[in-house]
């Protein structure tokens, strides 16, 4: 068996157990399990290369006789019988050495079987205990790899509705300002619609004024005229009339007109003060337009007291 073992496995071997026994102080010999793990080689070979150191360290340690015992030279010169006796004796204990011997390797081979048995039931729990640390290393590793899936899948999903939200406020502030746009257009045409009223006002102002004093005119001259006259005084001041009356109407209109255009402004400024500071400016300007309007309102007693003095 151990012209199987390679000779460097055995050098090995029988150098551990060397060193082994030298540290025991040569007291006792090293167990297989502790060559085997010093050299580093399996456990037959171990236990076969320490049967062979046992038995040289036994051989050296009590070696055997090689020259003929003095009893056997002292019983040659004296009788067959006691040589015979003596050569009994050291037959019986060569018999007695070689059991003992036996005995001894017996007893070595039961405590390497034993000595192997032990390492192997180690190595079988080492090999378990590894087993069962790789196992719970694996079972971390794919609990450690199914959350950060998940971690990155919530990360995904969050930064997906970031961007979905982002994009969403993006259009919202584009709306506002398009919005914001539009309402400033309505509010500039409700200016212009202000200035054309404010126009159509003073304009209508004038031709009242111009037509008061047309019948005014024809009050005189009706007086200063004769009483053959009078139907055609009668006449054009019925005709003065008339082009007041007309006039009046159309101020009513151009005050009818002046109120929406207020109107319009006030909702415009509601809609534009929604934006958030935005318009403020535009709230300003529409203010003081308010404000301007209110000013050029003509009192409504005013047109009546005319008609009742004519």
């Amino acid at each position: 068996m151990s012209t199987a073992i390679p000779a460097d496995v055995r050098d090995r071997v029988l150098q551990a157990a060397q060193e082994l026994y030298e540290q025991n102080g040569r007291e006792t010999m090293p167990t297989v399990d502790a060559v085997r793990r010093q050299a580093r080689v399996d456990m037959n070979a171990a236990s076969v290369v320490m049967r062979e150191w046992r038995r040289a360290q036994r051989a050296q340690s009590a070696p055997l006789a090689v020259t003929v015992p003095e009893a056997v030279t002292q019983a040659h010169s004296t009788a067959l019988v006691v040589l015979w006796q003596t050569a009994q004796q050291l037959a019986n204990e060569s018999l007695r050495a070689a059991q003992a011997a036996w005995e001894t390797e017996r007893s070595e081979a039961e405590r390497d079987r034993q000595e192997m048995a032990d390492a192997y039931e180690r190595q079988a729990r080492e090999r378990e205990q590894a087993q069962t640390q790789l196992e719970t290393a694996d079972r971390a590793h794919q609990e450690a790899a199914q959350q950060a899936a998940q971690t990155l899948a919530e990360v995904r999903a969050a930064l997906a509705e970031a961007l979905t939200r982002a994009e969403r406020a993006e259009a919202r502030a584009l709306e506002i300002e398009h919005r914001a746009e539009d309402l400033r257009a309505e509010l500039d045409r409700a200016h212009q619609d202000h200035a054309r009223a404010r126009t159509e006002t003073a304009s209508l102002a004038g031709e009242l004024r111009q037509s008061q004093e047309a019948v005014a005119a024809l009050r005189a001259q009706r007086d200063m005229t004769e009483a053959g006259k009078t139907q055609e005084a009668e006449r054009l001041a019925q005709a003065a009339r008339l082009e007041r009356d007309q006039l009046l109407g159309e101020l009513v209109a151009a005050r009818a007109a002046t109120a929406k255009a207020q109107e319009d402004t006030a909702e415009a400024r509601e809609r534009a003060a929604g934006l958030a500071g935005k318009l403020e400016s535009e709230q300003a300007h529409g203010a003081a337009l308010a404000a301007l309007l209110a000013r050029l309102k003509i009192p409504a007693g005013r047109a009546s007291g005319d008609g009742e003095h004519s």
